[in-house]
């Protein structure tokens, strides 16, 4: 039998243990997955791309659990009643293949998106940072707000949208959490004055939402809308004044921001910082981006981490993924009905 987690037991964990403690421990997970970056299979993402969005496949996988995450990307979803994205995800077992926990993701990817995000920013950002410009308000807006609160303290946000609607949507789920919250009228706006700018927008084009002259000395970027070939968030002029940290590189030069520089433009993979193999922040002025695309190892560790959260209690259920036949060489005789003796 396979364990299965449903959209109803992701909501009702998120309730039991709150979002907030949710992503600040995955935090903790995803940052023991990064530290040991090099006992993992790590390939790109498998991506079919259309003219309505993208679908892909993310897998990776350790010596004892093999993981992989379907998502999709579609952003003009949003004006035909569906959303941006969707997703599910599995662990299986390498020493015999069978899956093990099956789940959704579309919740779970936006706790670890945001996880991620203060993970590295715990490292990278100014440790007296207090404001972060949040530009994009879409369905990420509200868990990066509360992971930087609970990793970093980020009680006061700065947030613009183009849709007006959206940062009003972020207001009214964030003021009763007790932010203090400036809605801005341009991105220029938002980043005057933040510690930490957060992008976050999701339309498909190569774009500059962040200029270079929004960018103050000392701030951290964190750059996380929906990447794909072909879209950006960032000025390439920004890349350029300060060092650039990213997941796995093969996979950011296609998709990230320092796609459009130089293929051989250096770039830091953030796991060496935590090693101890590469610096990471070195001065207060220093400007630091995090060129993040979203790479199989936090889902990998997302999974697990709700897989050991849920073990015990009464949330998520067994399910008969895999044909279990007596006999493992006897697949057809499992399927066949006994014929009636006359």
């Amino acid at each position: 039998m396979t364990a299965f987690v449903g959209v109803a037991d992701m909501v009702a964990w998120i309730g039991r243990h709150g979002a907030e403690r949710i992503m600040a421990e995955m935090a903790d997970t995803i940052e023991e997955d990064f530290r040991r970056w090099e006992s993992f299979h790590k390939s790109p993402r498998v991506a079919d791309h259309t003219p309505f969005g993208v679908i892909e496949l993310m897998p990776i996988s350790d010596p004892d659990l093999y993981a992989f995450k379907y998502v999709n990307g579609h952003p003009f979803n949003p004006g035909r009643g569906y959303q941006t994205v969707t997703a599910f995800g599995v662990l299986a077992d390498v020493h015999n293949g069978y899956p093990v926990f099956l789940a959704e993701m579309t919740v779970l990817t936006a706790l670890r998106t945001a996880a991620t995000s203060a993970m590295v920013a715990r490292t990278l950002a100014r440790s007296d940072s207090q404001v972060m410009a949040m530009i994009g308000a879409g369905s990420q807006a509200e868990f990066q707000a509360l992971a930087f609160r609970a990793v970093l303290g980020i009680r006061t946000l700065r947030v613009f949208d183009v849709d007006e609607a959206a940062s009003a949507k972020l207001v009214r789920n964030l003021a009763p959490h007790g932010f203090e919250i400036a809605v801005c009228a341009s991105a220029s706006e938002a980043a005057a004055g933040a510690d930490v700018i957060t992008t976050c927008t999701a339309d498909k084009a190569v774009a500059q939402v962040l200029t270079d002259a929004d960018v103050a000395p000392g701030v951290h970027i964190n750059t996380i809308g929906g990447d794909c070939p072909g879209k950006t968030e960032l000025d390439p002029r920004i890349l350029e004044r300060g060092p650039v940290f990213v997941e796995y590189t093969p996979q950011t030069r296609v998709e990230g921001e320092i796609q459009n520089v130089a293929p051989d433009f250096p770039v830091t993979e953030f796991w060496r910082v935590l090693t101890g193999t590469a610096p990471g922040r070195t001065s207060p002025e220093q400007i630091t981006i995090f060129d993040s695309v979203g790479f199989a190892i936090e889902d990998f560790s997302a999974l697990r981490h709700l897989r050991a959260s849920i073990a015990g209690t009464d949330l998520g259920r067994e399910i008969d993924l895999v044909a279990a036949p007596d006999d493992p060489k006897d697949l057809f005789g499992f399927t066949t009905v006994p014929v009636p003796v006359a």
